[in-house]
């Protein structure tokens, strides 16, 4: 079977809404290394290779917004399609105190090629399906770990990122503030977007409403789980943008 670096769902949805999932897999594509990095099965089961339960939130929240989802599929460890290609941490040798074995020795050769076969291949696709519509709104959905080895325990449950262009952010951030059983992150536990990311490159770049969604991984590890945020983010999310009249 040919390697596919992502996978669409709902691509003939007729909505508005494009949820985006960067780091929906863990997967090592065969031509990297035989399909290793050499790390073990923890490793590649915790947050430096993928972000935890977002692909399962991802596919669940799309369908809820009648639009389509596509999915990396490719570990962030091979190669991160939420970076822009001239960003230093494109390609990761050291993550979270962890050495990455098989990006020891990579070097342009091997980051060309999986620049060639997962990282450009994605944003391709991701921008054909932005551009199937001139009002997309794009979520882009992430998870984060409770703690990084050497940092202090991260309370949020859910933090929304967002840099110059706050026109969905606020107003969700207010709605969600209204929540009375969540600790919301405003720009936690990162702060806003890089330039060269995701959604500077689809969304900014194009003037298209966006949003990034953290959710810390622990609170989506199961399927139902993810499907209970999905079921709770989606009316939300149509709330506030029909409030925005945007």
């Amino acid at each position: 079977m040919m390697y596919q670096p992502y996978d669409i769902e709902g691509a003939s949805r007729p909505g508005r809404w494009l949820v985006t999932c960067d780091h929906a897999t863990n997967t090592v594509p065969p031509f990297v290394n035989g399909g290793s990095l050499g790390l073990g099965a923890e490793d590649m089961n915790r947050h430096i290779a993928y972000d935890v339960g977002a692909a399962g939130v991802s596919r669940a929240l799309a369908a809820a917004l009648d639009g389509p989802a596509i999915l990396s599929n490719f570990s962030r460890l091979v190669i991160d399609p939420n970076r822009g290609e001239d960003d230093p941490t494109l390609l990761m040798k050291l993550y979270d105190g962890t050495v990455i074995p098989g990006n020891r020795h990579a070097g342009p050769e091997d980051l060309q090629e999986r620049l060639n076969r997962c990282h450009r291949p994605y944003h391709t696709a991701l921008a054909e399906l932005a551009a199937r519509r001139s009002d997309t709104v794009i979520v882009s959905m992430h998870s984060f770990t409770p703690r990084l080895k050497t940092g202090p325990l991260r309370p949020w449950h859910i933090g929304l990122l967002y840099a110059a262009d706050a026109r969905l952010a606020r107003p969700l951030l207010a709605r969600l503030y209204a929540e009375s059983d969540l600790c919301v992150g405003e720009n936690e536990p990162y702060g806003g977007h890089l330039p060269g990311d995701a959604i500077a490159r689809h969304a900014i770049a194009h003037e298209r409403l966006n949003i990034l969604i953290e959710l810390r991984n622990d609170l989506i590890e199961t399927p139902a789980q993810q499907a209970a945020w999905a079921a709770r983010l989606a009316p939300i999310l149509q709330e506030v943008l029909a409030q925005t009249g945007l």
